[in-house]
Order: C-alpha cells, then sequence, then structure tokens
C-alpha cells in the first residue's frame, strides 16, 4: 500500500492513500470532524483504490472559506478533482459529508460514477434530539464559552456521545476537531440542514442516475435509524443497517463498513 503525503488543493487539504493509478475512492467527512475521522477504515480500503480523505473548508487543515453552502463546498471540490485529473470516482460522505457528495452528484455526473451515503440523515424530520453535551457545547449562549476552554476528553465525549459502541478516537481526529471555530461550526450546520430543508435527500437522488449504498446505524442517536429506509424508494439504492451501530460506523464498525465500501466500489451494488 502506498502511502502519499498530503496536499492543498483549491483550498481543500487532502491526503492519498493507496496506488494512484487504481479507481479513486473519495471519502468526506461530517460536520465537526475531518478526514481523520475515517482512520480506521482506510487500511481496508487503500489496499485496491486510490483514497483521497478530503478534509472540507474550515476542517482539518483546510484553511476557512468565505461561504459553507453545500453546493459551493461540493463546486471546490469538483474543482480539485478536475485539477488531480480524477474521474469518474466514488465518493463516500458521512452524515452531512453525504450532502457534499449528493450535490458533487447533482452538479457534475460526469465525475460521480457511484455514491456511498453513511449516517446521512434524509431530511430535517429525522433529527432526533441531540445529547446533552453537545447541545451545551454548541448552543448559545455556553456554547461560544465553552468551545473555547475544551478540553482533549471533552473532545473524545463529543465523539463518543453519538456512539452506541465504545471506540478508541484516534488523536489526529481529536487535534483537528480542536481546531474547528465555533462561527464555522454553527454556520456548517445551518447550511446543511439549509440543504435538505430546501429538498430531500431521496428526491435529489432519484433525479440522478448514480448506484447509492447507503449505510446507518441501527442505533444511530442523531438520526432516526428508521429513517434510512426514506431512501428505499430510490432507483438503484441499496440500504444497508449495521446492528448496534451509532452514528460513527467507520470507528464503531471499521471492518463491517470497510468490506461495503469495498464491495459497492467494486460493482455499484
Amino acid at each position: 500500500m502506498g502511502i502519499y503525503d498530503g496536499e492543498h488543493v483549491h483550498g481543500m487539504h487532502m491526503v492519498h492513500d493507496g496506488p494512484r493509478e487504481a479507481p479513486t475512492l473519495v471519502l468526506i467527512h461530517g460536520s465537526g470532524a475531518s478526514g481523520s475521522s475515517w482512520g480506521p477504515v482506510v487500511p481496508a480500503l487503500a489496499g485496491r483504490y486510490h483514497v483521497i480523505r478530503v478534509d472540507l473548508p474550515g476542517h482539518g487543515q483546510s484553511p476557512p472559506a468565505p461561504s459553507y453552502d453545500v453546493p459551493e463546498q461540493a463546486a471546490r471540490l469538483a474543482a480539485a478533482l478536475d485539477e488531480l485529473g480524477l474521474r469518474p470516482v466514488t465518493v463516500a460522505g458521512h452524515s452531512s459529508g453525504g450532502y457534499i457528495a449528493t450535490a458533487l452528484a447533482e452538479q457534475r455526473p460526469d465525475l460521480v460514477g457511484s455514491l456511498a451515503l453513511i449516517s446521512s440523515g434524509p431530511s430535517p424530520d429525522a433529527l432526533l434530539p441531540q445529547p446533552v453535551l453537545l447541545r451545551v457545547l454548541i448552543d448559545p449562549p455556553l456554547g461560544p464559552l465553552l468551545w473555547r476552554v475544551r478540553t482533549d476528553a471533552m473532545l473524545r465525549r463529543g465523539v463518543t456521545a453519538v456512539c452506541n459502541r465504545p471506540v478508541d478516537v484516534p488523536d489526529d481526529l481529536v487535534a483537528d476537531v480542536r481546531g474547528i471555530g465555533y462561527r464555522t461550526f454553527r454556520t456548517v450546520l445551518r447550511q446543511n440542514g439549509a440543504y435538505i430543508a430546501e429538498r430531500s435527500v431521496p428526491a435529489r437522488l432519484t433525479a440522478l442516475d448514480v448506484p447509492v449504498l447507503v449505510i446507518f446505524g441501527a442505533a444511530d442517536p442523531r438520526w432516526d435509524p428508521s429513517s434510512a429506509h426514506h431512501y428505499d424508494t430510490v432507483p438503484n439504492t441499496r440500504v444497508e443497517q449495521l446492528p448496534d451501530v451509532g452514528h460513527f460506523p467507520m470507528l464503531e464498525a471499521p471492518e463491517a463498513t470497510g468490506e461495503l465500501l469495498l464491495g459497492f466500489a467494486a460493482t455499484g451494488r
């Protein structure tokens, strides 16, 4: 397995793993995370694919951007992939990263050959009441104050609060989360909500001619797990639910998640 240093392309930090001549698999993280959140599944994927982990603007090692509008972020990612000369690619998005992936497929059907969505809520009505720790960290008036004094332990608890299984939160993910600004995070959440409020993800996918894999934890505390079946109506879509898994399948069930992604990237099914 070849491992390559990260690079910045169109203001986005990207880390390459696996052979460059292999088919490309692009991994997009969710809000408040980074490409490091994919770490546990990368070794299995990079044995057969050129894996690109993206840090979205304002996350990880990518600088902030003037706008966090979902279509604009997708357009930046498209420009970066164009500069790298990559197409078609399989794109996998975790949580709101699935919205960036969907918007990318909407804008550039020539670029996206297949699409995997992991723990991506289909519409606003599927959102569950959030864990208390996350509400305290995110919402005013305490959020802006606590954000500045977050400890590593608090950051780890923030990740595990949406998990159903015990997980080891990677150190590089903790470091990346620490670098995300409060205003950036709040703006990203608002723009993500606007994207799925304007039109649900299943409705957007129905208008596309692309194979789709949907992976949902059956014990996701962030999105109603039964909402995964809203994707059943989308043509050429396969829905997989992982028992006892919460919102972070890549951390909670990396082997099962990796196997699903490998099979889908190889066959589009």
